[in-house]
């Protein structure tokens, strides 16, 4: 390939996009080594390749281990490697009850979705087909084609409060991955053994952020020999080539100029500066609240959404399946806070609309729950809410308890800067196409 040859300027802008461009993959990387390095049982979420690990509960009040931790849904988590072979997901009858897998390749796209939008609540069998296999599967089993060898799917199941728990576990446990040379039978047992050279201490966004312009881009070079970029990616690797990066080649930093071995080593601070600034601009917000209905889970070459997106909440799933609105400020304008006391109103004919159900979510201004004496995190309409006489709904987000009368409809709130968050799980289209909006949030 010819390539120009690009000013300073030039090399800074591109090495800035070539950091952005790679860091779903890099992310999602790291992400993977983490999370299945630990033996299954011992920590929900974390576990060997290819079985299902389960949350069985929600997170306490205290809970911080992940920002904004949801109250609807317990997950059911695998990672899957297709190098080998087809892997096949198994899911029970859910008997109508609401869930989702969606399957996310290694650039972070939701390539499929099993679940209760999609493909219903039966019985289902389905060979996830890593790239270039080429065989039969047996009867009954309906194919996926995974664009990359490695898969995460982030399962959700409907769990309507703690008395639901045996419910939703009969369901997880009906979840299953299944190597296609074991199948019709159960899948062999899979020992780990502790990689002490993977970081455990260290969040892997923490860790990616830490890592030299040099050490991530030859990272990313080394992802791309196993993981191919999307047929949408030309453009921006025509790009890269400038800086000696190439698709299915080893980037070496001893082989560039030291102008390109410059802007590489400039990129991370910028391209970093660039996604914390773009955040606030990428979603409008709409009565105060960020309310992405497009460009979440499929990102094409909308580079620097799919960046920012992987940054704030890796796994985001497609819109169609599940939207969640942010409050990033009252009606007034105003960072919401808990020293406040504030009504969320739905008038009767404009109430979320949800194929499956809706909520409200309570935090503070970091994304962390606190405790209250109700500890109640969550509220919606599997509730037992206080309708007016018109059919119209009021819910209380304040600190203190507002009386009996208004209690089923109150949401604790702590002191302090607070953060809000709805979910509307199978949304109608009118939550979709601009037809609906979440009221503002209006101080008391």
């Amino acid at each position: 390939m010819t390539v120009t040859p690009a000013r300073p300027a030039d090399l800074a802008t591109v090495a800035k996009e070539a950091y952005v461009y790679l860091f779903p993959i890099v992310l999602m990387d790291i992400t993977r080594k983490v999370t299945t390095n630990v033996p299954a049982g011992v920590k929900p979420g974390f576990g060997p390749v290819n079985r299902f690990t389960h949350m069985r509960a929600f997170p306490p009040g205290d809970f911080k281990e992940v920002i904004r931790p949801n109250f609807d849904t317990l997950y059911s988590v695998v990672w899957c490697d297709v190098r080998r072979e087809p892997l096949i997901i198994s899911v029970p009858d859910t008997a109508g009850r609401y869930y989702m897998l969606p399957l996310l390749d290694m650039w972070t796209d939701v390539f499929a979705v099993i679940g209760s939008r999609t493909t219903g609540t039966g019985v289902g069998r389905y060979a996830l087909v890593g790239p270039g296999w080429d065989g039969d599967l047996p009867a009954g089993v309906d194919r996926i084609e995974a664009p990359t060898a490695f898969a995460w799917i982030i399962g959700r199941t409907q769990t309507n409060g703690p008395a639901d728990y045996p419910t939703v576990h009969a369901i997880q446990d009906g979840f299953t991955a299944t190597p296609l040379s074991a199948w019709p039978g159960e899948a062999p047992a899979i020992e780990v053994t502790n990689d002490p050279g993977i970081d455990m201490a260290t969040a892997p966004l923490a860790q990616l952020e830490a890592m030299s312009g040099a050490a991530y881009l030859a990272y990313g070079a080394e992802l791309l020999q196993a993981h191919p970029p999307h047929l949408v990616d030309q453009p921006i690797l025509a790009r890269l080539a400038r800086l000696g990066f190439r698709p299915g080649a080893p980037f070496d930093p001893a082989a560039v100029t030291p102008e390109v071995l410059a802007a590489i080593d400039a990129a991370p601070a910028a391209a970093q500066a660039q996604m914390t600034s773009a955040e606030p601009r990428l979603t409008p917000l709409v009565n105060g609240w960020a309310y992405p209905t497009y460009g979440i889970g499929v990102y094409g070459s909308d580079y620097l959404r799919r960046a920012v997106i992987a940054r704030i909440g890796l796994g985001a799933n497609l819109a169609a399946d599940a939207v969640y609105p942010v409050v990033y400020a009252d009606g007034s304008g105003q960072r919401p806070s808990g020293d406040h006391d504030y009504v969320l109103h739905f008038d009767a004919d404009a109430l979320p609309p949800a194929g499956a159900f809706w909520s409200v979510t309570m935090y503070d201004g970091v994304g962390y729950t606190v405790p209250n004496a109700l500890e109640r995190y969550a509220i919606g309409d599997r509730d037992p809410l206080r309708f007016n006489a018109d059919g119209s709904l009021d819910l209380y987000l304040q600190h203190e308890d507002p009386g009996e009368e208004r209690r089923p409809n109150w949401l604790p709130a702590p002191r302090g800067p607070i953060g809000v968050t709805m979910r509307l799980y199978d949304p109608k289209p009118e939550a979709l196409d601009g037809s609906w909006a979440p009221p503002p949030l209006t101080r008391a």
